[in-house]
């Protein structure tokens, strides 16, 4: 899990090969002010996302899942 702080989406090239396969979450909340709170909410949005570690949803790609 990736956090960047101040709701920025983009990576700047920080760090490519590392974090091929990361979760990025953009907080809108600028680093300094950023708390325990902050770090929980992040950490509830990864919590509840859909990952397909590469893969398409079968509705995607008109084949049925394995």
């Amino acid at each position: 899990l990736v956090i960047r702080t101040s709701g920025e989406q983009r990576i700047s090239n920080f760090m490519l090969w590392q974090v091929a396969y990361a979760e990025w979450v953009f907080p809108t909340v600028l680093w300094p002010d950023f708390r325990a709170p902050h770090f929980l909410e992040c950490l509830h949005h990864y919590r509840h996302r859909e990952r397909r570690f590469g893969g398409v949803p079968a509705q995607q790609n008109g084949t049925s899942a394995p």
